[in-house]
């Protein structure tokens, strides 16, 4: 999530175009004839989130490390980035389908999702959706180890030779940069078509714990206090009760140190609730006058909670209000950076949608200082079928292991990266923060944690 002495912009932001993060409701997505080429094609169409037209065949997970010798430098440094661009497609008038490739121009150290459109002709030969082609919108995975093209299928109408229309992307791609961003794909007789790309690409990871269950929460196991213990959470970060670098205007508050307060952790018949609130009077905290109250559980001393390699899975229904920012997130128990952000809300940005955006970041450095930070921010509805994070209980879980760290959401993998940080051992925090001026009134603020379980491996 963030630590105070060196700010993190929001997840990856740079690396969505926030305008068009929100688009399309699943109803109009079927509509305009989405496809996921998401090569989980058994998982996902039993999901409903596969159309009939993804193009790539899943294969067996790869066991290939494209970054294995790389030199991370003990976690200060990370591959780039790779670059994605649409490739121009040629295919026969009498085709029923034309296959449009879009590549990567080397191996990628993390996933890169990317969304694609049709768009028609513009010059005396166009083609037309509806009449030339079928109007095609898609949504490509690339997973660590995957072959460096994918196509994506447009169903083809009735083409004439020399008839063209182009396939665009929609914004930036999430956790790749940008690189030819349209291409022109077009009906010609005397062309060899492009082919389909059919194999190589591996299925998504279900989320499955493989070592011993190491900590769990429940309503008797669970226990806080202002700087916590080994058996007890801390209910201040390990540097104080406030995020002044981060613009944050929630004081971190307990109800044992501030009398008066609505009680921040409570537990109920659903889960553990985080509640966050508008104080009724200001509080100072290191000079500085507070006037709303957030919630954290540290385990920065809380030995109980602190892994290696393993799992981490929260049990969890996210705050609505606008101005939270919920979390969970791991620190190196040697001091941050690292850090593995698991899950970020940024309810202060405008654009971010609770029910459906997810994100996943690592930030590499030591010694208090940040030398890189990289990830994404998902519309998980577009990219994987998932939603309503705010109307009931979903599992936000993360496998750390000793060359890849996998996000998953419900069980199913919705991001990977490299693991730079190697041999570190890890404290999780799950916390809502406050970052807002406004009345702080609409929808909930409180995050219900239902459950949370860690393995060791």
């Amino acid at each position: 999530m963030r630590i105070s002495f060196v700010r993190p912009l929001a997840g990856a932001l740079s690396l969505c175009a926030l305008a068009a993060c929100s688009g399309a409701d699943s109803s109009s997505q079927q509509a305009a004839g989405i496809v996921k080429v998401d090569t989980t094609a058994a998982t996902a169409s039993s999901m409903g989130v596969l159309g009939p037209l993804a193009t790539a065949t899943a294969a067996t997970t790869s066991t290939t490390n494209s970054f294995a010798t790389y030199d991370f430098a003990n976690g200060t440094r990370l591959p780039e980035k790779a670059t994605l661009s649409i490739g121009a497609a040629t295919f026969q008038p009498d085709a029923s389908v034309a296959y449009v490739p879009v590549k990567l121009d080397h191996a990628t150290p993390n996933t890169v999702i990317a969304r694609v459109i049709t768009v028609n002709g513009t010059d005396a030969n166009k083609a037309i959706s509806g009449y030339q082609y079928k109007a095609t919108e898609a949504v490509v995975v690339f997973r660590p180890n995957d072959p460096l093209v994918q196509t994506v299928a447009v169903p083809i109408l009735s083409a004439a030779d020399g008839q063209q229309f182009s396939l665009k992307l929609r914004e930036a791609p999430w956790g790749a940069n940008q690189g030819t961003a349209s291409a022109t794909v077009t009906a010609n007789a005397s062309a060899t078509p492009t082919p389909a790309a059919t194999s190589g690409f591996r299925n998504a990871r279900t989320f499955r714990n493989y070592g011993a269950l190491q900590y769990e929460m429940t309503k008797d196991t669970m226990h806080w206090s202002p700087t916590g213990w080994s058996d007890a959470w801390s209910t201040q970060l390990s540097h104080g009760r406030a995020q002044v670098a981060n613009g944050e205007t929630g004081l971190y508050l307990d109800e044992t140190l501030y009398p008066g307060v609505e009680a921040p952790l409570r537990y109920t018949d659903e889960g553990l609730v985080f509640h966050t609130q508008k104080l009724a009077s200001p509080i100072t905290y290191n000079g500085t006058a507070y006037n709303y109250g957030s919630v954290v559980l540290s385990g920065h001393n809380t030995t109980s909670t602190q892994i290696g390699y393993g799992q981490y899975e929260w049990v969890a229904k996210m705050p609505s209000r606008r101005g939270s920012w919920p979390a969970f997130w791991l620190i190196s128990t040697s001091g941050w950076p690292p850090e593995i952000d698991v899950y970020e809300g940024f309810g202060y940005q405008s654009y971010w949608d609770f029910d459906r955006h997810i994100s996943a970041t690592i930030h590499g450095g030591s010694g208090g200082v940040r030398s890189f930070q990289n990830g994404v921010i998902i519309q998980a509805e577009q990219a994987y079928g998932m939603s309503g994070l705010t109307q009931g209980y979903h599992r936000y879980a993360v496998d750390i292991g000793p060359e890849y760290i996998t996000w998953f959401l419900d069980g199913r993998e919705v991001y990977q990266s490299v693991n730079p940080f190697k041999g570190h051992r890890w404290y999780p925090i799950m916390n809502v923060a406050v970052k807002t001026t406004s009345a702080y009134d609409d929808g909930s603020g409180d995050m219900i944690v239902k459950s949370f379980r860690a393995w060791q491996n």
